[in-house]
């Protein structure tokens, strides 16, 4: 898990989906990302930090970015239709949700001296999308 910071975009697998959203603008990447994070078993770190940074996509899609987004990404989030909206916005809601109770991320945060800037990050992004 090749991670520099607590912020969603402070990792490698977070700059991988990045640059896919940045040549492709695809929403079934960021659909994918998220759904990948809804299962009923505990979610594996790299899965969650594509799904954070997919999280985070979302928000901005909805004009409320979080302050670690990248600048390149912010020019190609444009919104949603009023059709997408809900569906997006409960797909981010339910993944930052999963991942925040029963990830091996929130438990490698857990135990790190940043472990409340990490969950307080989250609830600011569940925030965001709500």
């Amino acid at each position: 898990m090749a991670t520099w910071g607590y912020y969603n975009f402070d990792n490698d697998a977070a700059a991988d989906i990045s640059t896919k959203f940045r040549d492709t603008h695809s929403l079934g990447l960021l659909t994918e990302a998220l759904t990948s994070v809804t299962t009923p078993d505990a979610v594996e770190a790299e899965a969650a930090q594509q799904a954070l940074a997919a999280a985070e996509i979302v928000a901005a899609l909805f004009g409320k970015p979080g302050r670690d987004l990248p600048a390149d990404l912010l020019p190609l989030t444009v919104r949603l239709s009023p059709e997408e909206e809900p569906t997006f916005r409960n797909m981010a809601t339910q993944a930052v949700e999963a991942i925040a109770k029963r990830s091996v991320l929130q438990v490698h945060w857990g135990k790190s001296d940043d472990a409340q800037d990490w969950a307080q990050l989250q609830q600011e992004l569940l925030g965001r999308l709500r």
